[in-house]
């Protein structure tokens, strides 16, 4: 069991106890964050930054640690997400392995790893201790609110759960709900690691570790991020040169795709933890912002209270949130009285699209937060 925390995190302690939505409750737990940009007087201009299931709270370089963060173009002075006007706050999702509190966190009742004793953890949770981190910097209600991937059903979950928490809202390639097919594919990941066994009912070690598992978790999760139009760009049929095969190993790598998908997956298994993965995967197919509505997802959208104006992205060859999920947000919060903007981004890249074509994604966020006042705080009005 192992945590990946990059220099300069910060960290919120979550009042304790904190409940957990399917029951249990966490003691002494944290959640990890780091910042950009300048909290004005009246601490009404932050943007808070949700993440998808594996970054850290890195996402852009800045005085705490200078390395290229996992969203450097999207964040920083001039930039998309301009920090000489906004704060910005991005947090590591709770139940994560790179910061805050999870699986891989130390439980105060033994001392031992939380393992499979981290109660069942579900996006609300994430929800509710991102909020935690934003009450404890002194803001009342954000400028913005802005989730990719997971972190996009932690947004709505934020907004739904919290009334007139954010006067915006930018949603990027998430969703409300999980499909069937997002789900499959994650259940086929949790099934890798869990009949690895090395895995040993969550009680590995370094040197006994469900490395395969990992692997194959990991490369079916890279072929949903990015598109059948990407792939055979990118590598099309070119075979690896004779010295680059394993030519004792019948069934060997062959094909370039294969062996960048086996590059990456083994860059991966070994820096995020495999009950991490297993715990926030499943968080993710549980959710439904329509629970609470009798199952009516779009009524769950249209419910939400609070948020003025939102931008809503999607891209066209995502196939593991595919665009009609973000139709589908934006359809529910102009239900709600929210001016929203849809855009459909024609990105041949697929769901990781957000992270690598600053192109299309950058004019997009540009133009939405040029047009928020920076520090107008709106009073939510409930019936």
């Amino acid at each position: 069991m192992a945590e990946f925390i990059p220099p300069g995190t910060r960290w919120v302690d979550l009042p304790s106890p904190f409940p957990i939505k399917r029951g249990g409750a966490l003691h002494g737990a944290r959640m990890a964050y780091e910042t950009w940009g300048t909290l004005n007087a009246a601490h009404d201009n932050a943007i808070l930054v949700l993440t998808g299931m594996s970054p850290d709270a890195h996402a852009a370089s800045n005085t705490g640690n200078p390395a290229p963060g996992w969203w450097e173009w999207m964040i920083g002075p001039g930039k998309p997400i301009d920090t000489q006007r906004w704060f910005v706050l991005c947090v590591n999702a709770l139940g994560s392995c790179k910061g805050s509190t999870g699986p891989a966190s130390i439980n105060p009742n033994t001392g031992a790893s939380y393992r499979l004793d981290f109660p069942e953890l579900s996006i609300e949770d994430g929800a509710d201790a991102a909020l935690a981190v934003v009450r404890e910097l002194g803001i009342e209600q954000l400028a913005c609110v802005l989730g990719n991937s997971m972190g996009g059903m932690t947004a709505l979950s934020l907004l739904a759960r919290h009334p007139g928490i954010a006067r915006s809202h930018i949603n990027i390639c998430g969703a409300a709900r999980a499909l069937p097919f997002s789900i499959a594919i994650r259940s086929l990941q949790r099934e890798a690691i869990r009949l690895d066994p090395h895995w040993n009912g969550g009680d590995y070690s370094e040197d006994h570790y469900p490395e395969n598992g990992m692997r194959m978790a990991r490369k079916l999760g890279v072929v949903t991020y990015r598109s059948a139009l990407e792939w055979d760009g990118r590598f099309g049929r070119v075979r690896l040169d004779a010295e680059q095969r394993e030519d004792d190993e019948p069934f060997g790598l062959e094909f370039e795709v294969e062996s960048y998908l086996e590059a990456h997956a083994r860059r991966f298994v070994r820096k995020y933890d495999p009950n991490c993965y297993l715990y926030l995967s499943r968080s993710m197919d549980w959710f439904d912002l329509g629970e609470a509505h009798g199952g009516d997802t779009l009524h769950g959208l249209s419910s939400i209270e609070g948020v003025h104006s939102a931008l809503v992205i999607g891209v066209k060859t995502d196939i593991l949130f595919p665009i009609q999920q973000q139709e589908e947000i934006a359809a529910g919060l102009r239900n709600a009285g929210c001016e929203t903007r849809f855009l459909p981004m024609p990105s041949p890249q697929g769901h990781d699209a957000f992270l690598v074509d600053a192109a299309r994604f950058g004019p997009a966020v540009t133009s939405f937060l040029r047009t928020l006042p920076a520090t107008q705080i709106f009073t939510n009005r409930v019936a």
